[in-house]
């Protein structure tokens, strides 16, 4: 094996490092950097980049990121591991999904160096990081005040792309089309299978999410023959859905869900009612179709034409996927939610 370099670090086989990868400086004369952390193993193997928080406000990947990091259990036994726990510093320092320059990072990829602020980071992470890596997983939550039920999305209409999918482990995988911008864009084009991990809401912790990211990943690295399975592979199968969408609110009010994140519901089935300050109800909300939940809006306000609750569409039989979410919570919650462990994680696999 080869050593490589990043942000002018050289790394060399069996061996890891942390990294302060220097970005743009505030307007402050304050040097701001990017934090990568790099494990290596002495035996050849794929090269793959785990990142979080290309949204500044979207931070339970950084908790993902820390936890593998902080794994005892874990080793890497071939190839290399990349760790980007906080790619958009400047959102993460003003809890914001954007970057200073009011742009979004994941719609400003490849970028230039003497592009904008959100172009020149873009570039450097796809240059420093991405060029290196076959495989990568970028992990997200849903926007400010709505929620994702943990799930995949990505080209699965690329075979080993799919499989990657389906052993991350999560109830549902998305086939997602690429949007033009995004990190998942560039790095297709670079030739490096991505998955797009989805799953909690905006500054907030959620340790279902964040179990289930772990474990995911943990699950990759050992298909791509980087780590040792610990025990049995989860049995549950996931589905995939090709279609979804959002129902919307078609007029204003104060919220009071019905369903909830993973439910099943059939065409017609009341998801929300949106009333007046008085008790009216102005609107009895409904699915357009069958499918299961796998987004919605925790804000009980809603002006006219919000998106409320994300519906994905299925070919399999519903029941079953809700099954599956049924059987993730239970394995990966089984006692209390105070376990905080990683260690309870890795013997899941």
């Amino acid at each position: 094996m080869k050593s490589i370099v990043i942000g002018g670090h050289e790394i060399k086989p069996g061996t890891a490092q942390q990294i302060d990868m220097p970005m743009v400086r505030l307007y402050t004369d304050t040097d701001i950097s990017m934090p990568i952390h790099v494990i290596r193993a002495k035996k050849e193997g794929p090269t793959v980049f785990v990142s979080a928080a290309v949204h500044g406000d979207e931070i339970n990947g950084i908790e993902i990121i820390r936890r593998l990091i902080q794994l005892k259990s874990f080793r890497l036994t071939s190839g290399t591991l990349i760790l980007v726990p906080i790619v958009n510093i400047y959102g993460v320092l003003n809890q914001s999904r954007y970057m200073p320059d009011r742009r979004d990072l994941n719609r400003s990829f490849p970028g230039s160096s003497k592009g904008s602020l959100a172009g020149r980071v873009a570039d450097k992470f796809l240059s420093e990081i991405v060029q290196h890596c076959e495989y990568g997983i970028d992990l997200h939550t849903g926007a400010i005040h709505r929620s994702n039920l943990p799930q995949i999305r990505a080209d699965l209409n690329c075979s080993e792309t799919k499989e990657l999918a389906e052993v991350f482990g999560v109830p549902v995988l998305l086939n997602a089309n690429l949007r033009d911008g995004s990190l998942r864009q560039s790095a297709v084009e670079s030739e490096t299978k991505i998955l797009l991990y989805e799953a909690g809401q905006a500054l907030r912790f959620d340790e279902l999410s964040i179990r289930a990211g772990l474990r995911g990943i943990l699950q990759v690295l050992c298909h791509l023959g980087m780590a040792k399975r610990k025990g049995t592979k989860p049995k549950s199968q996931p589905f995939i859905a090709n279609a979804s969408s959002w129902v919307r609110a078609s007029t204003s009010g104060i919220v009071t869900n019905l369903k909830n994140l993973g439910d099943h519901v059939e065409k017609g089935d009341a998801l929300a009612k949106i009333g007046s300050p008085f008790g009216e109800v102005f609107e009895t909300l409904a699915a357009s179709r069958a499918g299961i939940i796998i987004g919605k809006q925790n804000i009980p306000l809603v002006q006219e034409g919000d998106a409320m609750f994300h519906v994905a569409f299925f070919s399999e039989e519903e029941t079953d996927i809700v099954d599956n979410i049924q059987t993730m919570s239970e394995s990966l919650l089984p006692d209390s939610i105070q376990d905080h462990s990683s260690e309870h994680i890795a013997k899941t696999l």
